[in-house]
């Protein structure tokens, strides 16, 4: 038997798609956080980022202050941290109990478009309930994997 957690099992590679999609998801929203506070010259966070570098030959108080853009993308990457995580962690364990391809895709793909449009409706600046909405289906996604991978095992 061949191991599910290779690129010959086809559920595994729709995992592996939308994991890679994510983590550069929340990786790249860290750094769209420091090109905004360079951008920006403000938004950092702590005191000894005041300091004289190559980078930073002019520091001043003010840097210090929140910065709307950089505090949004913030914002936006402590979602993801929230969320993509449990995606990943319960994502790989879905793949454990062979769960039929086009329920994986579908679980798969749901999930990286709910975040995307999660992303599109911070930066857009959405309203709470349009946020909440995309953040919710998402985590349903979440929340049905996990239910799944407990009825395989339990049941």
């Amino acid at each position: 038997m061949t191991s599910l957690l290779t690129l010959e099992n086809p559920v595994f590679v729709a995992y592996a798609v939308a994991a890679a999609l994510m983590v550069l998801k929340i990786m790249g929203q860290g750094w769209m956080t420091v090109v905004l506070m360079t951008r920006f010259d403000a938004g950092l966070m702590s005191p000894e980022d005041l300091r004289q570098t190559p980078f930073n030959k002019n520091p001043r108080p003010d840097q210090l202050a929140p910065h709307p853009d950089v505090e949004r993308s913030r914002r936006m990457h402590r979602n993801d941290l929230e969320s993509i995580p449990a995606f990943l962690a319960a994502g790989l364990i879905f793949v454990t109990t062979e769960p039929p391809f086009w329920l994986a895709v579908l679980l798969f793909s749901f999930f990286v478009l709910a975040r995307l449009a999660h992303t599109w409706a911070y930066a857009t600046a959405q309203n709470h309930e349009v946020r909440a909405s995309f953040y919710s289906a998402g985590s349903i996604v979440v929340m049905f994997m996990a239910i799944w991978v407990l009825a395989v095992a339990l049941l």
